[in-house]
Order: structure tokens, then C-alpha cells, then sequence
């Protein structure tokens, strides 16, 4: 049985309640007199760390995905979905809204905008199946052990949860990759978007994060920018007319891997 994180603990438990007894003290005039010293009971988180995929790494996946999923990682890599998000059904795909509206973590609605890059993954999947967008092709004819339904070779069946983390396991190692979990493209699309935008605000949108503290672990991008533009104070001193290398980074967005 997987373990509830402790950053999940503490976002969905401890801190609820702490503002509920804030809200009371403040709004209703409540007052306790043993409330909880709330740091005691908020557990220790690990500092996750912000992977990027570099450029060789994006080639070598590219190489090494069969045909079949190769719409579904082009998909994760230009969304940041999480991996459950990113198996989603005709139906949540809203054409004429550009949007395409899933339940995500913890039940909450997730809102992907449908970008000219997403469309062009979509559009050629049409009439694949009835519900499910993204399919593999059987390889061969056997019995899932699971469902106990007999899948026949050629034919196209819909991408599962289990079936995704397998192929990206063996697609990660094919490509020789290692230290980059499924999870790691999120925080790829998420640094990326940052250091294009330098916006948190929309980073936090994009990525569907309830907290902006959460989006808060790729500031280390915004750390780049101030070390560059310190650089630049320096080297004005002798060269007045040298444009700032962060308003020419911002002039033409980076692309995400």
C-alpha cells in the first residue's frame, strides 16, 4: 500500500486545520485555550528537487518511444500533466472551448488549454477509439491477466495507468536516461515556463497548483535571471549601451523539450 506523502499531510490536514481555528478566533471570536502549537505537528517534507531534461536526453527519448505511444509522451512532455491527468477521454476534449477539462489530483478540476502544439498531437488520433484518446497497438494476442479480456495482435486498445508506467520505464531506459522520474517532465515544463515568463503567477496556472508555495520550487530559475542581470550592472559600467541579457531572453520564449 503506497504511504500518504507528508507534504500531502500537511497541505490537506494540518494546515485545514489550523485555518479553521484561525477563522474562528478571527471571525467569530473564539478563543482556545490549549489550541495545537501547529509546527509540532507538521511532518518533515523532503526537499524535492527540479529536474530538467536537457536536450540530449528530449533527442534520445524521441529515439527510443514506440510509434504507438508517441502521441501520449508528446502530449505529457508539452503539458506537464500529472501521469494519471495525462490519459484523457474524447469527451473531456472541448474543440470549440480550446479546453480539455479532467479531474486531477485530489478530485480537482484540471483545465489544459488546447495550444496549436496540442491540437496537432490530438487531431491525428480521431476515430482511433470511441472514448479513450491515446492507444497502443497490440504486439501480439494474449489474455490480460487483470480484466481476463483477450487482446488481439494489430488491434488498438486504450493506454492504462499500469501500461503507461510500464512503457515509460523501459522507454527511459532504452534512451539511456537515468535520475528522471515520469514525474521530472512535470518539473521540466514547469522551468521552462518559468524561465520564458518569468511569471509565477502563470506557472502556477499552467501547472494546476492549488498553492502558489508549491510553484515556488522553480524560483531557482527566476536566481538565473538576477545573476545575469547582476553581471550586466558590471559590465554596463564600461559599456553603457549593452542591453540587458534578461529583456533579450524574455524577447523570444524558450522551448519546452
Amino acid at each position: 500500500m503506497q504511504l500518504i506523502a507528508p507534504a500531502t499531510v500537511n497541505r490537506s490536514t494540518t494546515e485545514v486545520l489550523k485555518k479553521l481555528f484561525t477563522r474562528a478566533k478571527r471571525a467569530w471570536g473564539y478563543t482556545f485555550k490549549r489550541e495545537p502549537t501547529w509546527k509540532e505537528h507538521m511532518l518533515k517534507e523532503s526537499a524535492e528537487r527540479v529536474r530538467e531534461l536537457h536536450e540530449h536526453e528530449a533527442k534520445a527519448l524521441d529515439a527510443s518511444v514506440r510509434s504507438d505511444y508517441e502521441p501520449w509522451l508528446s502530449f505529457s512532455r508539452v503539458t506537464g500533466l500529472r501521469l494519471k491527468e495525462t490519459l484523457i477521454r474524447w469527451s473531456e476534449v472541448n474543440w470549440q472551448a480550446g479546453q480539455i477539462v479532467t479531474k486531477g489530483k485530489g478530485g480537482k478540476t484540471v483545465t489544459t488549454p488546447i495550444t496549436a502544439t496540442v491540437r496537432a498531437i490530438l487531431e491525428p488520433l480521431k476515430g482511433h477509439h470511441p472514448e479513450d484518446v491515446f492507444t497502443y497497438v497490440a504486439e501480439r494476442t494474449r489474455v490480460c491477466p487483470k480484466t481476463g479480456l483477450k487482446v488481439i495482435k494489430g488491434q488498438r486498445y486504450p493506454i492504462t495507468y499500469s501500461g503507461a508506467k510500464s512503457l515509460w520505464k523501459r522507454t527511459r531506459k532504452a534512451a539511456g536516461i537515468t535520475g528522471f522520474r515520469f514525474h521530472d517532465i512535470r518539473h521540466d515544463v514547469g522551468t521552462k515556463l518559468l524561465r520564458a515568463t518569468g511569471n509565477l503567477k502563470l506557472a502556477q496556472r499552467a501547472l494546476n497548483h492549488a498553492d502558489i508555495k508549491t510553484t515556488m520550487r522553480y524560483a531557482h530559475v527566476l536566481d538565473e535571471e538576477v545573476g545575469q542581470a547582476l553581471d550586466w550592472v558590471a559590465q554596463s559600467r564600461s559599456k553603457t549601451a549593452t542591453p540587458s541579457p534578461v529583456a533579450e531572453s524574455r524577447s523570444e520564449p524558450a522551448k519546452v523539450a
